[in-house]
């Protein structure tokens, strides 16, 4: 077994460096950041006293039971239909696990964030991709996702909001799909870590479906990265089952700290989204117009949902040289070749907060600095 090199984290360990010259870090996916002070003075003044006393032991491998209460609450399931997990990569990662029979294969997204394309791959599946195409605004087709399966398909991943592109799966689109995947008997897995941040019509959380694997974690749209928290709903109990074992097996539980901070924001949740949702909206707006007024060095689409945008370069040349050069000038970009298009590069919108506007300065006097012909070349 070989995993490829990771090559976004190598790109953001590299410049979240001490000594780097980065100053506002446009190359992270998640949205406006919180600390532990903020967290805990949206419950009250009794609440940090509280976390004092926090046992610090083993959690259930299944996740804390209020943690689990709290979840379901949210997303309109049963207790017992939610699996806690360390982030929604571990949730990926027993997926997969489970997925990896002789000559099996699963339907993936393309672009999609790494780990999704690397970790089956590692484990021997056949990956086969529908393609999210810029020329089609990045629409995930579910016809194409339907020619895609056959009898050894074991899961279909749908990822909306999606990471990097912000696309999304409308409604009726996604009742559709799950629908005929039932019938096939294939998993529908959906990857929602962004939900409910969306710049336009919302979509529901697919947990409303009887047949689906919802993701969620407290990353994105909960912008709370550092706690490693994440869940999965299922209400197939053979398949509960196995999450658990692999899960007991692969790391056991969370931090008791850690879900203890989980539970204060779920249940604060509508601040925590609330303020994701203006952060990002408000930058998305600002974005929206800096593209504009460089339609000569970029293209894009607008994002639907999530906290990224995925625009390209429009002399299509390979942009890590940009993002490198640009790296040096202080704002900091995911280049394309992380996702496999080397064109594009990932620009998020949400974790710089009310700095976004000078990040976009800073940049917009970086490519007035370029001359010409050193346009075309680092481009």
């Amino acid at each position: 077994m070989k995993l490829e090199p990771f090559l976004l984290d190598q790109w953001l360990n590299r410049y979240h460096a001490p000594g780097s010259p980065v100053e506002f870090d446009l190359a992270s996916s998640t949205g406006p950041n919180w600390t532990m002070h903020d967290l805990m003075e949206l419950s009250g003044a009794d609440e940090p006293e509280a976390l004092f006393d926090t046992r610090l032991v083993y959690s259930p491998a299944s996740g804390g039971e209020e943690l689990r209460r709290e979840i379901a609450g949210m997303q309109g399931v049963s207790p017992e239909h939610v699996q806690v997990v360390t982030g929604a990569s571990e949730a990926l990662l027993i997926l997969f696990f489970l997925a990896a029979e002789p000559q099996a294969n699963v339907v993936l997204p393309f672009p999609c964030f790494p780990t999704m394309q690397a970790i089956p791959e590692s484990f021997g599946l056949e990956t086969r991709f529908y393609h999210l195409r810029r020329e089609n605004g990045y629409r995930i087709d579910p016809d194409e996702i339907k020619r895609l399966i056959d009898a050894r398909t074991k899961l279909v991943l749908v990822n909306t909001p999606h990471n990097p592109t912000g696309a999304t799966l409308d409604d009726d689109a996604m009742n559709a799909l799950h629908d005929h995947l039932a019938e096939r008997r294939v998993q529908l897995v959906v990857d929602e870590v962004y939900h409910p941040v969306y710049h336009g019509r919302a979509s529901e959380s697919a947990a409303r479906l009887e047949r689906a694997t919802v993701l969620g974690d407290f990353s994105k749209a909960f912008c709370l990265s550092g706690l490693r928290v994440g869940w999965m709903i299922e209400r197939d109990p053979k398949r509960i089952e196995q999450y658990l074992d692999a899960r007991s097996y692969f790391t056991i539980s969370n931090s008791p700290v850690s879900e203890a901070m989980a539970v204060v924001a779920v249940q604060n949740r509508e601040k925590i989204f609330g303020r994701a949702r203006k952060v990002a909206g408000a930058n998305l707006d600002l974005l929206d117009q800096f593209i504009s007024d460089h339609a000569d060095h970029f293209g894009w689409v607008r994002p639907v949902g999530g906290m990224t945008a995925f625009p390209w370069l429009a002399s299509d040349r390979d942009a890590r040289g940009f993002c490198e050069s640009l790296a040096e000038h202080g704002v900091l970009l995911a280049p394309g070749d992380c996702f496999r298009m080397p064109s594009h590069f990932r620009l998020g919108f949400g974790a710089s907060g009310e700095r976004f506007p000078k990040a976009l300065e800073r940049l917009a006097d970086y490519l007035r600095s370029q001359k010409p012909e050193a346009r075309s070349q680092k481009g």
